[in-house]
């Protein structure tokens, strides 16, 4: 067996485009897929995997772990997260392909079931772009909350810190912790809420903020601070009573290893179109099993990067729960066929070969590439470039 073709294929999404990564072999009918999804990187993603291709043509896909130390180490610039999204696509591929021949589900590859289900958790708006990040208001969290708890979810993640200077006012610190407040009082203490800070502030300031809503604990606060300083997650870490998570902007076992060794976060967030694929999310994971660390991988992406990390939490025995954001666009299923389910907050597994998942490329071609919504671009009122 042997890989004849990588391509790729974009599909938008809105806030994303979608790029899904096709692995082609000389055994007929044999095929498998990826995900390479990274914002506002579209272009860059899908020429990196045009120029790792000649690498690996001819090689057997089966060797997952050989292609993936060719990919990283050949490539002798270490590649940063492009390269490394356009990797975690390929080897996921990879074992789509590898579990198709051996007629098994891909959890098999990962040492085999360990849970029955997944707990899964969304944001507002199910994961619609204007929801997510434009709900600073009490009326709209509330709204949106409770249509989140009507869809069977047990727990929803907020984006709502707001856009923060090295320090602010008390008047950041109420507003935010009166939207905190709300949304406890809307749904109760039956459902779990994280609130993810997206790096939005400082160690001080993001202190005060996970200190003036401890008593409503959340299950966690996520990237209090931007992912280059570890030490700066450490600090904060250390003042607060309330659990802290991190990773979703961290690659390879390496850039997660100073979280570890410094216990600077007490979940890790592996995004597994990011970090290096299936196999390197499971490094991750067990690496941060040995510091008692949950997992929570991120992802924000499209169906195929769902199926994976439906196999990796079936299998992943430090899981604590899966992100999901399946009411992004309406037509999200229509470009691919799966059976992934799921039930009262929780995905059921998937016992097809593979990944369980093909795309439709006829429908997929029905959203070809457009310029990302630049949602990113946020300034303070004086100009200055804040923290998306």
């Amino acid at each position: 067996m042997k890989i004849v073709d990588i391509t790729t294929i974009v599909v938008n999404a809105q806030m994303r485009n979608w790029v899904f990564v096709k692995v082609q072999t000389d055994v007929a009918g044999l095929h498998g897929w990826g995900e390479a999804t990274m914002e506002w990187k579209t272009r860059a993603v899908v020429n990196c995997v045009e120029d790792l291709k000649p690498m690996i043509l001819g090689r057997d896909p089966a060797r997952i772990d050989f292609l993936w130390q060719i990919l990283y180490r050949h490539s002798y610039f270490r590649l940063g997260s492009i390269g490394m999204t356009a990797i975690s696509a390929i080897e996921q591929a990879c074992c789509d392909i590898l579990a198709k021949s051996l007629d098994i589900p891909v959890y098999q590859l990962l040492g085999g079931k360990v849970r029955d289900k997944i707990r899964m958790y969304t944001h507002l708006g199910c994961g619609e772009i204007s929801a997510v990040y434009e709900s600073f208001e009490s009326s709209k969290v509330i709204e949106r909350a409770l249509a989140v708890r009507e869809q069977g979810y047990t727990a929803l993640k907020v984006v709502f810190v707001p856009y923060s200077r090295p320090l602010e006012g008390i008047p950041a610190i109420k507003h935010f912790a009166k939207l905190v407040g709300d949304l406890r009082s809307t749904v109760g203490d039956d459902v779990d809420i994280m609130i993810d800070f997206h790096g939005r502030t400082t160690t001080g300031q993001a202190i005060q903020y996970i200190n003036a809503i401890e008593e409503l604990r959340p299950l966690f606060c996520e990237e209090p601070v931007p992912p280059e300083n570890p030490e700066a997650m450490l600090e904060v870490r250390r003042s607060v009573n309330v659990p802290i998570a991190a990773g979703e902007r961290l690659s390879t076992r390496w850039g997660f290893r100073r979280l570890c060794e410094l216990g600077a976060c007490h979940v890790l967030q592996p995004d597994l179109s990011h970090c290096g694929g299936l196999r390197e999310a499971r490094r991750i994971a067990d690496m941060g099993e040995t510091y008692y660390m949950g997992v929570a991988p991120h992802n924000p992406n499209g169906p195929v990067a769902n199926a994976a990390a439906l196999h990796f939490g079936l299998s992943t025995p430090n899981l604590l729960i899966q992100e999901d954001m399946l009411g992004d666009v309406p037509w999200r299923f229509d470009v691919v066929e799966t059976e992934i389910e799921r039930k009262d907050g929780y995905w059921l597994p998937l016992e097809k070969p593979g990944l369980g998942i093909e795309v439709n490329e006829r429908e997929a071609a029905k959203h070809p590439f457009q310029q990302e919504i630049l949602q990113q671009m946020i300034f303070h009122l004086d100009g200055s470039v804040a923290e998306w």
